[in-house]
């Protein structure tokens, strides 16, 4: 038997060597052959391989497990550290919180100071507070020929519920005060107290107010408040104001719309007019609507809105609409240190005989009451605090308002018999004019530490009236200085100084048995009253303290023909306690 694997390659050889022999010996001449066959092209039948192939790579090969360590060689260190020892650390005394005080004070003029403050905590949600204080002096001041005494003596009370979801307020409160009407004008400096005619120069009003307010949280009704005061006095005056103001917030992505709503209705009335020819009725419904777009981020605060009014004069059935501005923007140019702001306002404000007389308590149950339209008064300032105890704000702004109201003193009809004791040109009455106020305004603050604080700050005015000849009882310049300090934690005090620039009045005289119908100007002197109070703490409930109230000894005219009383001290204590 052959070996297949020598025999085949042998066979090769052969054939090839037989070849080349008979080549040689015959030669073959050249030829042409041209072979055509159509071209029949044929497709294989693809197949899938079924078989999963078995791969011998490395890389499928098991990986050796590396172990780490650390070579750990110990170092011989000198270094000893010292003992230490805990620092002592001084616990301050719980401050003791009590839910009641009470505050008793008498000084010159026979003036006396009475506050009475409680807390009843209900539950843990619910609490009630009463308030009432009391302040009046029986007058005596020099060359007032009228007795010049004043009362006011007030109790407020209210309950709060602060839930989860809300809080709840209700309040009410009552008030009563006395005044005179003692500012006499100069006819009667030659007239001695036993001549003057009768007069009776008392007026009391007595008020009422009930009201209150709700807070949700996490709601569109943000808040809303609710209240009703009256209001009468010793002529039979009297007078209701009812005021609603709901307000709703809707977030919308980086901006939030708000919406303030205002409701007010007064009602009132007056026995008389000044010329005692006929009474005086008013009653004013003003309702609107104010929405804007509020943007907050780190450095810009703007808000963009107007606002809608209608006022409705029930007496003479006359109705106003007015469309407000709202804008204000603010930017922090500077981190805390420099803040631009900006923007213009208006509004509608309803005047009442409760605001005239808080403002000034010698007005006479004789006047016309309207409310003032405040068209614009846009504004821009800087503010910001160039370190941590050093505060400013500067502020710029000017606007126009119709119907601004105006006290200036009353007609003086003369020395016959009179009806009323506010008819001597002893008393204010209200008028109205369309003015542009500019102003411009400054303020410090220093606050070095907490045992110490300084500010000051200042308005300048500059008034366009549009009929009257001057802005009447209105001063050009307004500043005030005010300090807290405490000397220790037994002594703390305080100072306070204002000062009012001059201002402008029109006298004006009827004629009587003068005969002589005119009417003057007169200028009420600027002045400066400084204040300083100081107290004493005995212990947590107990301390004493003592009040000046115009030091510099200035009987300065705040309305015509009323001087103040002049240096005034009044010495006094408190008490805190729990029942």
């Amino acid at each position: 038997m052959f070996n297949t694997r020598l025999t085949t390659p042998l066979v090769l050889v052969l054939v090839f060597i037989s070849t080349i022999t008979f080549s040689q010996v015959d030669e073959i001449g050249t030829e042409v052959v041209n072979i055509v066959k159509p071209y029949s092209p044929t497709i294989s039948d693809a197949f899938k391989v079924k078989e999963t192939p078995i791969l011998y790579d490395s890389i499928n090969t098991t990986k050796k497990e590396v172990q780490y360590g650390i070579f750990s060689v110990p170092v011989a260190s000198t270094f000893t550290p010292a003992k230490g020892k805990a620092a002592n650390v001084e616990k301050t005394k719980k401050i003791k919180l009590y839910d009641n005080y009470a505050t008793l004070g008498f000084g010159n003029y026979t003036s006396i100071l009475g506050e009475f403050f409680s807390n009843f905590q209900i539950s843990r949600t619910d609490n009630f507070g009463l308030f009432f204080k009391h302040n009046s002096s029986q007058g005596g001041i020099d060359d007032i020929k009228l007795e010049n005494k004043y009362y006011v003596t007030k109790l407020d009370g209210n309950y709060t519920s602060r839930q989860k979801d809300a809080t709840y307020l209700l309040k009410v409160g009552v008030k009563h005060q006395l005044f005179n009407w003692y500012g006499l004008n100069g006819f009667f400096d030659e007239v001695s107290e036993e001549d003057l005619p009768d007069i009776d120069a008392q007026q009391t009003y007595t008020s009422g107010n009930l009201g209150g307010s709700i807070s949700l949280e996490d709601s569109f009704f943000e808040k809303g408040t609710l209240n009703l005061r009256y209001l009468s006095d010793a002529f039979s005056s009297s007078e209701i104001n009812v005021t609603a103001n709901p307000k709703i917030s809707i977030p919308l992505t980086d901006i939030t719309l708000v919406v303030d709503g205002e409701l007010d209705y007064l009602n009132g009335n007056f026995e008389r007019n000044y010329m005692n020819t006929s009474s005086i009725n008013y009653s004013f419904l003003n309702a609107g609507i104010g929405p804007s777009l509020v943007y907050v981020n780190e450095d810009l605060t703007i808000s963009l809105g107007v606002q809608g009014m209608v006022s409705i004069d029930l007496e003479n059935s006359e109705t106003e609409f007015f469309i407000y501005p709202r804008v204000n923007i603010s930017y922090r140019l500077l981190d805390e240190q420099v803040i631009a702001y900006g923007g213009t306002e208006g509004g509608l404000e309803q005047n009442t005989y409760y605001n005239f007389k808080e403002e000034n308590p010698f007005v006479s149950p004789t006047l016309n009451v309207m409310p003032t339209s405040q068209l614009y008064n846009g504004f821009a300032g800087l503010k910001g605090k160039l370190s941590n105890s050093f505060g400013y704000n500067i502020r710029a702004s000017y606007g126009k308002s119709e119907n601004q109201a105006l006290f200036i003193v009353n007609t003086f009809k003369g020395t016959g018999e009179q009806s009323e004791g506010y008819e001597y040109g002893n008393s204010f009455n209200v008028i109205y004019d369309d003015i542009n106020t500019l102003s411009v305004f400054g303020e410090l603050k220093i606050e070095p530490s907490e045992n110490f604080s300084l500010g000051i700050n200042g308005t300048f005015y500059n008034f366009d009236t549009s009929n009257e000849t001057e802005a009447w009882n209105l001063p050009e310049l307004k500043a005030t200085v005010f300090s807290n300090f405490n000397f220790s934690e037994k002594v703390y005090g305080g100072i306070s100084i204002f000062y009012v620039g001059e201002r402008k009045d029109m006298f004006t005289v009827l004629g009587g048995i003068f005969n002589l119908p005119f009417s003057e100007i007169v200028t009420l002197d600027d002045y400066i009253d400084a204040n300083v109070h100081l107290g004493y703490i005995v212990n947590d409930q107990l301390s004493f303290f003592i009040k000046g109230s115009n030091l510099l000894s200035d009987s300065y005219e705040k309305w015509y023909n009323y001087p103040v009383q002049s240096i005034q001290g009044l010495l006094g204590a408190s008490y805190k306690f729990d029942w």
